[in-house]
Order: C-alpha cells, then structure tokens, then sequence
C-alpha cells in the first residue's frame, strides 16, 4: 500500500471519529462504507462475529457496541429513522479482523485500530511492517508447495535447496551465503528473514512461476527443473532493473521474526489498554 493511499485513509477513518460519552467511536454504518461492504445486512453479520469474538476475549459487549437510532435524508426533504451503533476503537478493530485481509481498506482498518496513537507515520509503518510479514509468510507457504511438486518429480530436500540457492544466485548475481554475508545475515537464519519486501515478493513470484511451469511442462528431475527456477529468477531480475531496482544493492531489514512479535505485542497492548 502507497504512502498516498494510507494517507487518504487515514483522514477518512479520522474524519468520521466522534466522541461519545467521553470514548473515541465510530459509527457502523460509517464504518460500513469505509471497509466497503455494499449492503448492511452483510456488515452486520461481521459485526455479529465481532460481538462474539468480543464475549470471547471476556469483554462485555454492550461496553464497546452501542445501539442507537438516527435520522438521516432520503431526498425530497423526507427524512427516515434507521438503526445503526456506534462502535469503540477496540469494537472496530475485531470488526476488521473478522474481515477480508485481500481488501486494502481492510488490512489498513486491522492496522488503524490496533494502533492507540492517532498519527498518520505510525500507522504507515505499522501497515509497511505488516505486508512484509505477510509476504514472509506467503513466500514459506509457497516454497513449501513448490517443494511438494518437485519431490513428486524425484527432486529430493537437499536437491531442492540447492535448486533454490542457484535461483537465488540468478536473482541477486550472488549465491546464497554471499548474500548473506554481504547483508549482515546470521549463518543460521533463513536469507528471507532479512531480505526487503520487494525481494521477498520477487523471490515469492519466481518459485511461484516455477511451480506452475514444472507442472505445465511436465519437468522431472534436478538439471530441468533448476534451469526453470534459474531462468525464472533471471525474469524477475530483469523485471525490476528495468524498473531501477538492484536486489542486492538494497540494504537488509529489520529481522521479519522481530517485526512479527512487535505486532503481536501491540495487538496485545491493545487488548489490556482498552
């Protein structure tokens, strides 16, 4: 997600925050528009998830959802009653994680609420650390699939790191341990852990080309199925210098298993300070 588009989100969600008896809320039916769902019965339904997630965790949840009632115009100078609820930050934020993470408004809603403090460059690095563990955790599930496909193909584990490691090498201009050193990562630690977002992404899409093609073409054995992986990194490779991004000239990051348990911490921190 875009630094411009988190902005604009940020200002929608804080444009529609109201006080109500001294707590900080939000209306549903607002709310409903912001995380685009279309029909109301719809968003109650996640609404009701919510409410049960919110017993769960033993809170009370007439403490956090508020039935009222408003007056809104339908055209021609009428006006009509509709129910609605006014929401605390912490009802708003189970409300997101009982919904659709694919959706942007979504995943930036699940990272707004959690946040206590109301500042747009919190949010934002809240939101960038967040992707990047999600494609930390889509780039495991993907190799781990790909390792599947080609143990069915007589591609066994030691074959298969080797395999990667050379898709590594096509994809930076640099093996693995070399990498590695040059980047300040561990000798135990997984490469991946360490690498940026772009470069986790890349290396997600080239083992996910990979997996598709041993398949469509039917390869078997280690000499084609590296060939693969190598030319598809290449791919990759050529893709983002032609968009002015080296790979291994970009600095690593912060180690993803740090960054995964700051999140967690705060979605904790969350839970006790409501």
């Amino acid at each position: 997600m875009k630094s411009k588009e988190i902005m604009k989100l940020f200002e929608q969600f804080e444009k529609v925050s109201l006080e109500f008896e001294d707590m900080e809320c939000w209306s549903a039916r607002e709310l409903q528009e912001l995380l685009v769902y279309t029909q109301w019965r719809n968003f109650i339904n996640v609404i009701e998830k919510a409410k049960e997630s919110c017993k769960n965790a033993g809170e009370e949840i007439k403490d956090h959802f508020f039935d009222i009632t408003k007056i809104i115009e339908v055209g021609n100078n009428t006006q009509q009653e509709i129910s609605d609820i006014l929401l605390t930050r912490y009802a708003c934020y189970l409300i997101a994680q009982n919904g659709d993470a694919k959706k942007e408004q979504i995943a930036f809603a699940q990272n707004y609420f959690a946040v206590q403090t109301r500042r747009a460059e919190i949010v934002e690095q809240r939101i960038m650390d967040y992707e990047r563990v999600k494609a930390r955790k889509k780039l495991a599930e993907t190799e781990k699939m790909l390792s599947g496909v080609l143990y069915e193909r007589g591609v066994n584990d030691k074959d298969f790191a080797v395999i990667r490691s050379k898709g590594d090498q096509a994809l930076f201009k640099l093996n693995t341990s070399a990498l590695k050193r040059r980047m300040g990562v561990p000798d135990k630690r997984p490469l991946a852990d360490f690498l940026p977002t772009v470069s986790i992404k890349a290396k997600d899409l080239a083992a996910e080309m990979t997996s598709v093609n041993v398949q469509a073409k039917d390869l078997k054995g280690i000499v084609p199925i590296e060939k693969e992986h190598v030319d598809n990194n290449r791919a990759i490779r050529q893709t983002l210098l032609k968009r002015g991004i080296v790979p291994e000239e970009l600095p690593s990051a912060e180690d993803v298993k740090k960054v995964e348990r700051r999140i967690k911490n705060e979605d904790k921190k969350l839970l006790k300070n409501r």
